[in-house]
């Protein structure tokens, strides 16, 4: 059950243009990897998903919310671009929890879904190749989606409508900071 929630959701945010919704359908799917770890009996690895995933999310959902009040409210990630360049605090920090949710090491996301993936192969109580190896696509879709969604905000060129590009500014250090 959860490795098919974590697969099924990461699938969806694939598809998804609204940057809540990619993180949203991100967290379901995240949410699958925590079950994948209960299922096989390593409750302490689902607990350290849990804490880690909190952490990153956060501060993922903080970087929407920064994103969304520098466009006034426009939230479709195929309408921004460029956006690097014009709120550097934010896309540095969400860069950052973007390759932590995707699994880069040292950062939190790798340590707990490396040891999801570990205990989906190993453990005797109920790991096996063909559940790591769907959990291991998964991983790589988290960190296609995310990526994506990272590209599509950050990087290129701009694909906003010249009255946003106009009004685009950094958040205030209240939420910046």
């Amino acid at each position: 059950v959860g490795v098919a929630t974590a697969f099924f959701a990461a699938t969806i945010a694939v598809t998804q243009n609204d940057i809540k919704k990619v993180l949203a359908y991100s967290t379901v799917s995240q949410l699958g990897f925590m079950f994948v770890a209960l299922g096989v009996g390593a409750y302490g690895v689902a607990i350290f998903h849990l804490f880690t995933h909190a952490f990153f999310k956060a501060c993922l959902f903080l970087g929407a919310g920064s994103v969304i009040h520098a466009l006034s409210g426009k939230q479709e990630i195929t309408e921004m671009g460029g956006l690097a360049r014009k709120i550097p605090v934010t896309f540095v920090t969400f860069a950052i929890a973007t390759a932590a949710i995707a699994g880069f090491p040292p950062l939190a996301g790798f340590f707990s879904k490396d040891e999801i993936l570990l205990f989906a192969l190993t453990i005797k109580s109920g790991g096996s190749v063909l559940l790591f190896g769907v959990a291991a696509v998964t991983a790589l879709l988290t960190s296609f989606y995310m990526f994506r969604l990272l590209w599509l905000t950050f990087l290129g060129t701009s694909r906003m409508d010249k009255e946003t590009e106009h009004h685009v500014h950094e958040s205030p250090l209240s939420m910046t900071s």
